[in-house]
C-alpha cells in the first residue's frame, strides 16, 4: 500500500493542497473546522510527512548534530535525553557522534555532520581540543552552533554550562566544615574548562576558611581507567589526605574503588565527595556524596537555544552563556 500524500488528502476532501498543507502545520490562516477535518482524515489514513520532501521544500534537514566525548558517561547520556526531548517535540531528528576525547575524531564528526547538512550543531569539546578553528569555520558557513558543558572562551557562540565553580566551592566547604584540613582534589586534564572552574571553586573554599592551598594535593588525570588508581595510591601514600574531592563521573568511581582497595575507612579516615551524575551513588558502601550537574536541563536548554537560532535565524551578536546551578547531595561518605 502506497503512503498517502497531501495531494491525496486534498482530493478526498475537495480542498487545495496549500490549504491541507497549512492545516497540517496548524496555520492560523486556516479555520478550526477545516483543521479538524484535515487532521482527522490524515490520522484515519495514517498520513506521515515525507521528511525528504519537507527538507527539499524548506531547505532544511530537520536534523541536528550532537557530538559528545562519551555516551557512556552518565552526564552526557542524561544531557542527550534532554536534547532529544526538545528535538522530538519540535519535529527534529538527532544525529549523535562520540569524539572519544579525540580532537581528530571530533573534527571528522563535524565534517560528516556538516556534509549531511544538519540544521545545527550541539557539541561538548573533546579532552584534546584546544584549537577551535574548525568550529569557527562552520560558523562562517552559517551553521548554528551551541557549545555545552565543555566550552572554550576562544569561540563566540551560545554556551550552556553548570555552575562548576559554586558546586566545587560547596563540596570543598562541606568537607572543611566536617573537620577536614588536607583535602585532595583529583581532577581531569588541566586544559578543560570544567577542570579550571572546579579547581577555582576548590581554592576559593580553602581561602575562605584560612587553609593554605597545597598544589601537591591537586592531581590531574587523563582518561585511562588505571591512571586514576595510580594517582590515588600515590596521593594517599605521600600526602595523607583526610578527604578527597573528585571532579568527574569516571574519577569518582575509579578513586572510590582505589581508596576501598587500600582498606581505608570512608569516611572515618578519609571523607569522600564527587562531582558526578552517577545514578548508583546512593548504592555504594558507604553511599557517596555528590555534586550533581543538571545534565538533562543543560541538554534541554542547549537544544532550545539551538532550535530558536535555527528557526529564527538569530545572529552571532545575540550569543549568551547560560549557567545552571548544581545540587549537592550529602551522604555518609563525607560526614
Amino acid at each position: 500500500m502506497e503512503a498517502i500524500t497531501i495531494k491525496d488528502i486534498a482530493k478526498a476532501l475537495n480542498l487545495s493542497t496549500s490549504t491541507v498543507s497549512r492545516a497540517l502545520r496548524g496555520s492560523y490562516e486556516i479555520n478550526s473546522e477545516t483543521k479538524k477535518l484535515v487532521l482527522e482524515y490524515a490520522e484515519k489514513m495514517n498520513y506521515h510527512p515525507n521528511p525528504i520532501a519537507l527538507s527539499l521544500k524548506e531547505n532544511r534537514s530537520r536534523a541536528i548534530g550532537v557530538i559528545v566525548p562519551e555516551i557512556a558517561n552518565n552526564f552526557f547520556s542524561q544531557a542527550i535525553n534532554g536534547i532529544e526531548a526538545v528535538a522530538y517535540d519540535r519535529g527534529y531528528h538527532v544525529v549523535i557522534f562520540q569524539s572519544h576525547e579525540s580532537y581528530e575524531r571530533e573534527l571528522s564528526n563535524i565534517q560528516h555532520l556538516v556534509g549531511r547538512k544538519v540544521d545545527g550543531l550541539l557539541i561538548s569539546l573533546s579532552g584534546e581540543t584546544t584549537d577551535v578553528s574548525h568550529l569557527q569555520e562552520i560558523q562562517r558557513r552559517g551553521v548554528p552552533l551551541v557549545v555545552f558543558d565543555r566550552i572554550s572562551n576562544e569561540i563566540e557562540a551560545n554556551k550552556v554550562i553548570a555552575d562548576n565553580f559554586q558546586g566545587a566551592f560547596e563540596a570543598t566547604e562541606h568537607l572543611i566544615l566536617s573537620g577536614r584540613k588536607r583535602i585532595a582534589h583529583i581532577t581531569s586534564p588541566s586544559l578543560l574548562y570544567t577542570t579550571s572552574q572546579r579547581l577555582e571553586g576548590y581554592k576559593a573554599a580553602l581561602e575562605k576558611h584560612g587553609i593554605a592551598f597545597d598544589e601537591n594535593l591537586v592531581r590531574y588525570c587523563g582518561f585511562a581507567p588505571e591512571e586514576a588508581q595510580q594517582v590515588i595510591f600515590d596521593v594517599l601514600d605521600k600526602q595523607h589526605p583526610d578527604a578527597i574531592f573528585t571532579a568527574s563521573d569516571r574519577l569518582a568511581l575509579d578513586s572510590y574503588a582505589a581508596v576501598k582497595a587500600k582498606d581505608i575507612d570512608i569516611p572515618k579516615q578519609v571523607a569522600f565527595i564527587g562531582f558526578t551524575n552517577l545514578q548508583v551513588a546512593h548504592l555504594l558502601d558507604p553511599p557517596l556524596s555528590t555534586v550533581v550537574q543538571p545534565a538533562f536541563e543543560i541538554g534541554k536548554t542547549a537544544a532550545e537555544i539551538l532550535l530558536e537560532t535555527i528557526e529564527n535565524k538569530q545572529t552571532a551578536k545575540a550569543v549568551k552563556t547560560v549557567k545552571i546551578p548544581t545540587e549537592v547531595n550529602l551522604r555518609t561518605s563525607s560526614n
